[in-house]
């Protein structure tokens, strides 16, 4: 507040509705008539008693102003058009593309409530883990033991009877004593040489684990952009607020300036020109809701949420502004715990392995085949006695061991490959983390400088201009300057202070850590 010589009980309440201008400006015209009527004696005193009262909780986020998208009722059909278009989702009008139900969850959500939703509901986040799911699912697969063969054989069919199954040892007029028939029943299992299998699962599990800190990588960059958004849409908040204050400023500089005009103290373009700025801040107004309607559409896709369930979001800047450790341990965070870093350790980890399976190519795979004969048609009766066969087939690699040799030095590259990309990816994390850091340096910078000396500059001049203008004093383009300038640093106060949270978030999400 800023106190002159003389206080008065009364407040000016200013309101930024342009249809009550007349009868509060009446009101402001007796009061202020009443302050500048004692200016005419000369031996009274100037009064100067002008009371500002500030918003204090204007840096808090936690109760965000109401966005309406529903047209004016000066027609009724596009008014009932809008309210169809905003109003709640139900499952009439639900699109079969989303496979969850609408509305769901609460409708106040915090960043950390945000990053579970994600977590959960992100179609993009589920498809990866299924496909994780799916990579796992393979791993006993492979490691099963391959599956038998069961083979019925049977020979010396006579001519002209191919299917003469039961009646191949039959004696006939031409062979009185039968025929010959070896009719066998065989089972072949197949094995591979030892610790070729378990070898192999082991290289299908670490790849699905693979898999899976990929899943966790692409986590944290919808994460980051989900933080983003999410500080994106405080700031936006923030900047309705500062165009409310500074409607209510340009209201009270309206009818001092109407009231100064009254009494021929100033002219009437001050007070259009007052109106005119005012008229400026409220268009303002309608282009940072439509950015607000944008983010918070935004964020609910993102979250897997209808785009037009209705979201309401949770903040405080202040609070938010966590201590941020320093570069070093960052880049030792990222360096032991980053999941794309893990990810390519494991795909080494892999070809490692790859190498070690490509070199048991060289030792022979086994087969062993279990056989029962009868001189008898196998669909016939026992006419015969039984006698059974057991043999064992080696599988070896033959051709000089092209094949062999070609499929080692194919899993030897793809080593070499896979060791050049871990070192790349550890490379790019790091110097991802201390670009980061830089960015988060330069804006906690700019926001600290807005914050401490340009806001509390701007503020200070307009309050005095404010006074002067107040007291009969000139001034009036100075105390509009004043009021924009104010008004756009604060503007500015809020992006920096999103700017810094949104580089705080991405700094902490590229050293592998959530930014809560």
């Amino acid at each position: 507040m800023i106190h002159g010589r003389i206080k008065t009980s009364k407040q000016i309440v200013a309101r930024a509705n342009p249809s009550m201008w007349v009868a509060r400006a009446f009101a402001s015209l007796f009061f202020v008539t009443s302050v500048f009527a004692q200016t005419v004696p000369a031996n009274t005193e100037i009064p100067a008693s002008v009371t500002v009262q500030l918003n204090e909780s204007q840096d808090v986020l936690s109760a965000p102003p109401v966005v309406s998208n529903v047209s004016s009722t000066t027609n009724a059909p596009n008014a009932a058009n809008a309210a169809s278009l905003f109003a709640p989702v139900t499952k009439s009008d639900t699109p079969k593309i989303y496979t969850k139900g609408a509305p769901s969850g609460p409708a106040e959500m915090d960043l950390r409530q945000l990053w579970n939703e994600l977590k959960l509901n992100n179609p993009q986040l589920s498809s990866l883990r299924e496909s994780y799911l799916s990579a796992k699912a393979t791993v006993p697969q492979i490691n099963a033991p391959a599956n038998p063969q069961v083979g019925l054989v049977w020979s010396g069919m006579p001519v002209n009877s191919p299917f003469a199954l039961g009646g191949a040892n039959a004696p006939t007029p031409q062979n009185p004593t039968g025929i010959s028939s070896n009719n066998a029943i065989s089972i072949a299992q197949p094995f591979q040489f030892p610790g070729k299998k378990s070898l192999a699962s082991d290289i299908a599990n670490t790849n699905a684990e693979a898999l899976l800190a990929q899943s966790e990588t692409t986590y944290l960059q919808l994460g980051a952009q989900l933080s983003t958004l999410y500080y994106t849409a405080l700031a936006s908040q923030k900047q309705l607020q500062v165009l409310k204050e500074s409607v209510m400023r340009l209201e009270m500089i309206k009818n001092v300036a109407k009231a100064r005009y009254t009494n021929n103290a100033a002219a009437y373009v001050e007070y259009l020109n007052a109106q005119v700025a005012q008229s400026a801040a409220q268009a303002d107004q309608f282009n940072v809701e439509r950015q607000l309607s944008v983010a918070l559409k935004n964020i609910n896709t993102l979250v897997g949420r209808h785009s037009r369930e209705r979201l309401v979001l949770r903040g405080d800047v202040r609070r938010a502004m966590n201590s941020v450790p320093t570069l070093l341990e960052l880049e030792d965070y990222a360096q032991t715990s980053h999941p794309s870093l893990k990810s390519s350790a494991l795909q080494l980890e892999a070809a490692r392995k790859g190498v070690d399976l490509a070199k048991k190519a060289y030792l022979p795979d086994f087969q062993v085949i279990g056989s029962s004969f009868t001189p008898r048609g196998p669909f016939s009766a026992n006419n015969g006695a039984m006698f059974y066969q057991l043999e064992l087939d080696l599988i070896i690699p033959l051709y000089f061991f092209t094949k062999e040799k070609y499929g080692v030095e194919q899993a030897q590259r793809i080593q070499a490959a896979a060791e050049a990309g871990n070192i790349s990816n550890r490379q790019q994390i790091v110097l991802a983390v201390n670009s980061a850091y830089a960015t988060y340096e330069q804006a906690k910078s700019q926001a600290q400088f807005l914050k401490e000396r340009q806001v509390p500059q701007a503020d200070a001049a307009y309050k005095v201009g404010l006074t002067q203008y107040s007291n009969n004093g000139q001034g009036f383009n100075d105390l509009l300057t004043a009021q924009t300038q104010l008004r756009s640093l604060e503007v500015q106060l809020a992006l920096a202070e999103s700017n810094l949270l949104q580089a705080q978030a991405v700094l902490l999400v590229t050293s592998g850590k959530e930014p809560f």
